[in-house]
């Protein structure tokens, strides 16, 4: 069974929604279990356990919160024992334009420093609206584009998981296309 992990940490509780929505992602992916989690409650033994982690943040400054960089600086001594682990990310921010990319851009490089082999999403949830980096979102995700692309993340990671973790090969995300841009 893969196990997801949903990491966030949450300010105003916009990034704690997007979390709820990753995690209804990889619920769809069956024989997954998931466990939800912010920077508060999550311990090491959760990045031990997991086969895989979706890492939230609000955007501070155009980069992840003091929070969650904070989580992840505790974590170094043990730098080696989760290598290799699939990581992805999401965050929102006070507005479009507002560094959310970025902040999965920093949230990603966290990751590939402790091993982790990342991803974005190459599938669109709306017109013009795409996660390549990451779920992004302006404030609270209230649109259908913005929750769908939130879920995709989530199955995405869920479904990485799946052929990597478990070597469910019939889970990989080339066999279960996605209308790649229906608005083309």
């Amino acid at each position: 069974m893969g196990k997801v992990l949903i990491l966030y940490y949450s300010k105003d509780g916009n990034t704690e929604k997007m979390a709820k929505y990753v995690a209804e992602g990889a619920s769809q992916i069956p024989g997954t279990e998931i466990r939800l989690k912010n920077t508060e409650t999550a311990s090491r033994e959760d990045i031990i356990w997991c086969d895989g982690v979706a890492v939230g943040s609000p955007t501070h400054l155009g980069i992840l919160s003091s929070g969650m960089k904070k989580f992840w600086e505790d974590l170094l001594p043990e730098w080696q024992r989760i290598d290799g682990k699939i990581g992805c990310a999401f965050s929102s921010q006070g507005g479009w334009g507002g560094g959310g990319e970025l902040t999965c851009m920093s949230i990603l490089t966290v990751l590939m420093n402790y091993g982790f082999l990342v991803f974005g999403v190459t599938d669109y949830s709306g017109h013009q609206f795409t996660a390549h980096y990451g779920a992004v979102q302006a404030g609270e995700p209230r649109l259908d584009k913005e929750i769908e692309a939130c879920r995709r993340l989530g199955k995405r990671l869920a479904e990485w998981v799946a052929v990597y973790a478990d070597g469910r090969k019939e889970f990989h995300p080339l066999n279960n296309l996605y209308k790649r841009n229906p608005w083309d």
